[in-house]
């Protein structure tokens, strides 16, 4: 069997994910990703017309594991969780997909339409309605979205041995504001004493935009 012979959509889709997560998705091409695999271009053309069935093969690949916990019994709060929950730790490992999840049509992926299918039934049984459902799934989609890019701490660029100076420069910064015009913003550079705890971030995060959701679902009839 040749390489070409031996390559799956999902061999393919994951190096493509691997590239964007490293060099982002101008870093995708279907020339660069055959040299990456060790096969000519026309081998991903088995699987990928182009570009952009390519990213939406990434797309579809890196969302196969959002899903609810379908356990029996288990209210629509905790499946709803669950989903949430998967969404923001395969964007905390992939950091291109909210690139790609803007970039491209993801509701022609079936995992994508898939996982909102099950987010809209959950809030159905929360109690609201199909159009009202659809917008809260694309909230909560924005919100993990938000929450991954507004990371606090340094930016992925800034190497660790230096993560200590940019924390301290960010405060130097903040205390040289007019105390008189932004006291909250001095009293908030205080927090870049140390580093962040970034797991609490997540889960507060997390616990902002579920709880939003539960007391709308609370006043329904």
């Amino acid at each position: 069997m040749t390489p070409a012979e031996r390559l799956s959509k999902a061999t393919v889709a994951e190096r493509a994910l691997r590239l964007a997560d490293e060099e982002g998705l101008d870093a995708i091409t279907i020339r660069r990703l055959a040299k990456e695999l060790g096969v000519t271009p026309m081998a991903l053309y088995w699987h990928f017309k182009n570009k952009d069935e390519l990213l939406l093969g990434v797309v579809d690949y890196v969302l196969s594991d959002v899903r609810s916990d379908r356990t029996a019994g288990d209210p629509w709060q905790k499946q709803l969780r669950a989903i949430l929950e998967t969404v923001i730790g395969v964007m905390r490992a992939h950091p291109s997909l909210p690139d790609l999840l803007h970039s491209t049509d993801k509701t022609q992926t079936p995992n994508f339409t898939r996982a909102t299918n099950d987010t809209l039934a959950l809030l159905g049984a929360a109690g609201f309605d199909v159009e009202e459902s659809y917008w809260i799934a694309m909230y909560l989609l924005n919100g993990a979205m938000g929450l991954v890019g507004g990371q606090p701490d340094c930016p992925a660029s800034v190497p660790a041995d230096q993560a200590d100076e940019w924390r301290r420069q960010k405060r130097v910064q903040l205390e040289c504001l007019p105390a008189d015009r932004f006291p909250m913003m001095i009293e908030f550079a205080k927090t870049y004493r140390r580093a962040p705890d970034v797991e609490r971030y997540y889960a507060f995060g997390l616990d902002l935009l579920i709880s939003g959701v539960e007391s709308m679902a609370e006043r329904r009839p």
